[in-house]
């Protein structure tokens, strides 16, 4: 790597990006969606009556995925020791690692974790655990939690998979009944 390009970890991918570039850039390249989500966050007309709100997605765990599960997912994504300053999370995290590259504890015919309820805080989808691990300050965790899982779904199952249709369609039900509740 030349010393005009640095690698940033968000959740985990890894993100290249120009040392000429500005953080507000980078800030700018991070937020992007994919297409298919964009489309949901457009203004719209609420009650008939002329307001535009963008909604907000709110994330939300899909049963059934199981995508985070898999700790090898390849040189796109952060290895443990880039990820980890701490050795015992390093060692903690490889010890989960089963030998096709998904986690020991993950029961891939329900697609369930088995230690979910004591599963470790690094396997916790949380705003704590974002600011952590990766630096993402609370008010940027449901857009940054919603593109991380977007990513590592499209990693693992394809970006035309039905797991990320279930996520996304989870994302939208889970936003309409949030704005519709306010």
């Amino acid at each position: 790597m030349s010393s005009s390009t640095a690698i940033i970890f968000i959740c985990g991918a890894r993100k290249q990006t120009s040392s000429r570039q500005t953080k507000q850039q980078q800030q700018q390249q991070q937020q992007q969606q994919p297409a298919a989500s964009k489309s949901k966050n457009k203004s719209s007309v609420v009650g008939g009556i002329g307001f535009n709100t963008k909604k907000k997605e709110s994330w939300a765990c899909v049963k059934g995925c199981g995508a985070c599960c898999k700790l090898v997912k390849g040189p796109s994504f952060a290895t443990p020791e880039e990820i980890f300053k701490d050795p015992s999370d390093i060692q903690l995290y490889k010890s989960l690692i089963g030998s096709d590259g998904w986690c020991i504890h993950f029961d891939k015919p329900t697609r369930t974790c088995s230690i979910y309820s004591d599963r470790p805080y690094f396997c916790r989808v949380e705003p704590g655990v974002f600011q952590s691990l990766y630096g993402i300050e609370e008010k940027r965790f449901n857009k940054e939690a919603c593109s991380c899982c977007r990513d590592t779904i499209k990693a693992i199952y394809g970006a035309r998979s039905q797991e990320l249709e279930n996520f996304n369609q989870n994302l939208k039900n889970s936003s309409s009944t949030s704005s519709s509740s306010s």
